[in-house]
């Protein structure tokens, strides 16, 4: 039976495919898969029960308890040849990015060009870009076929998918998530930084993409669950001293900041608040004290509702026209009009 096997390719990039032989392959190695009319070399990164489960997890296409479907096979390991030609491919890559760029700025193209790849085989070039709009670059297409003389495939990407082919520091110091181990870019909202009380300074919780930083998504369900164990911020709570307000809370030392009617505060840890308000008992219910007497002035009285007083009274009346005054020819300050002089 074929076996699924998970193979990534440059600018972490992965697909799945079918290993046919009776040989095992080994996680780490390098393999040939079938690719666009013809051959590419990646490394596989996953084999076996382990594949199928990161399928069904990264596919959006496939209905939960279908099969995953592979976008090819492999076609045999990679030798020691196989993998010195992909590794002089690679080098080659960073001039051919250079000669694309120079080709884009001899045709005035409003886009930037980001990274090129090779097919192992050389039968494609892919060149990866940005742009803030729409570009015709059907003539810089022809002009690069005839320069590299292979199939040319121009595909545009957004800012994080740079960031992952480009690679680079993020701010904590350490390379960027999406370019290491986080193969799903996944949308960051502003909502995400709101619930962790972050700053909203763009400059703060930006990657180096100009982006939301993607830690802020795989981050967020921790601490939506951890503020669930904590009182709202601005509840007042019936504690040790009486009637108090809850100002903040700290979720990774487990303390809550409250501050009492006198304005006073103190900060308590959570299992201290919660032994304070079990033995204070609930809070005394605040009874909303009657209108005066001189606001209840509507009395129906003993009238009798008929159906002639119901219609009269959800049929509104006649709108009454407000009469403009028209001024006549020969009046003063109308056309014509005015005052003469002798």
């Amino acid at each position: 039976m074929p076996e699924l096997i998970e193979v990534r390719f440059k600018g972490n990039r992965k697909d799945y495919y079918t290993w046919d032989s009776e040989s095992a392959v080994s996680v780490g190695g390098d393999v040939l898969v079938e690719a666009d009319r013809g051959l590419d070399l990646g490394t596989v990164t996953a084999v076996g029960g382990l594949a199928d489960r990161k399928c069904g997890i990264a596919c959006a296409g496939c209905a939960p308890e279908s099969t995953p479907e592979p976008k090819g096979r492999v076609v045999r390991a990679a030798s020691s040849e196989d993998t010195r030609l992909a590794s002089e491919l690679r080098k080659a890559e960073d001039d051919v990015r250079r000669k694309v760029m120079e080709r884009v700025h001899a045709h005035g193209l409003a886009m930037k060009v980001s990274d090129a790849e090779w097919q192992w085989d050389r039968k494609k070039l892919t060149v990866f870009f940005t742009a803030d709009q729409r570009v015709d670059f059907r003539a810089l297409v022809r002009e690069l076929a005839t320069l590299f003389r292979t199939r040319i495939e121009l595909r545009q990407i957004g800012a994080r998918d740079e960031a992952r082919r480009v690679d680079g520091v993020g701010r904590c110091g350490r390379q960027y998530c999406c370019s290491t181990w986080l193969t799903e870019l996944r949308p960051v909202s502003l909502s995400l930084a709101k619930d962790q009380r972050l700053s909203l300074n763009p400059s703060q919780i930006s990657g180096g993409c100009g982006r939301l930083l993607c830690c802020l998504r795989y981050e967020h369900e921790f601490y939506v669950a951890s503020r669930r164990r904590f009182p709202k911020e601005g509840k007042t709570l019936q504690a040790g001293r009486g009637p108090e307000r809850v100002q903040a809370v700290d979720i990774f030392r487990d303390r809550v900041l409250l501050r009492a009617e006198d304005g006073s505060s103190r900060t308590v840890t959570l299992a201290e608040l919660r032994g304070e308000i079990a033995d204070a008992g609930p809070m005394p219910e605040v009874v909303a004290p009657p209108p005066p007497a001189a606001l209840v002035t509507f009395d129906e009285g003993e009238s009798v509702v008929t159906p002639e007083r119901a219609a009269e009274a959800v049929t509104p009346g006649p709108k009454k026209r407000r009469r403009r005054r028209r001024r006549g020819r020969g009046s003063p300050g109308g056309p014509g009009g005015g005052s003469s002089g002798e």
